[in-house]
């Protein structure tokens, strides 16, 4: 959670070292993440707390890469799509919250997991193009041809569309948690 703040502020700098420091910053938190996970779960030291904590670092970090895009080219990237991405996320979060105080602890979905394994690849590759910009001649041109084609804009569509299709699965899978009215 820490690193996603550190990222936000070198990737704003419009410096060609620190967006390139950045994007390690990035790499080094998503990796992080993923292998804390993995660990947990193969010595089994998975705590309640630990698996509240680790879908909102995610969330932390995607939110800071996903805040950056609209400032590289909001024709690729438009705040309409992130607010839907945040807005996803928040509302899956608040559940989580609202079930934990149930006394229910809500698994995170596979298709959730599959979501976040989007999200951060796609982040990267569009971060990795913001960071080409700065490159003078022969990255800098082959990054504006590909924003020119807008390849980007269809993969945020389709990174929108994975982020809301797996949030709704949330939603029915556990509709009878939201309509329920006895506590744990």
């Amino acid at each position: 959670m820490a690193m996603a703040p550190v990222f936000l502020f070198l990737f704003i700098q419009d410096d060609i070292v620190w967006r390139g420091i950045s994007l390690v910053v990035f790499a080094v938190a998503a990796i992080t993440d993923y292998f804390d996970g993995y660990y947990a779960r193969i010595y089994e030291v998975e705590s309640d707390f630990g698996v509240f904590l680790d879908p909102l670092a995610d969330k932390f970090l995607t939110f800071a890469g996903f805040v950056c895009l609209p400032f590289l080219d909001p024709g690729q990237f438009p705040w309409w799509a992130v607010g839907l991405i945040v807005l996803r996320d928040v509302i899956i979060t608040v559940l989580r919250i609202f079930t934990d105080r149930k006394g229910i602890t809500l698994e995170t979905r596979y298709m959730a997991k599959v979501k976040t394994a989007i999200q951060m690849g796609f982040l990267y590759v569009a971060l990795l193009f913001g960071f080409f910009l700065l490159i003078p001649g022969g990255m800098s041109d082959f990054a504006i041809t590909v924003y020119s084609m807008n390849i980007f804009f269809w993969g945020m569509m389709g990174v929108v569309a994975i982020t809301l299709y797996s949030g709704i699965e949330y939603l029915v899978v556990n509709r009878h948690l939201l309509t329920s009215t006895t506590d744990k």
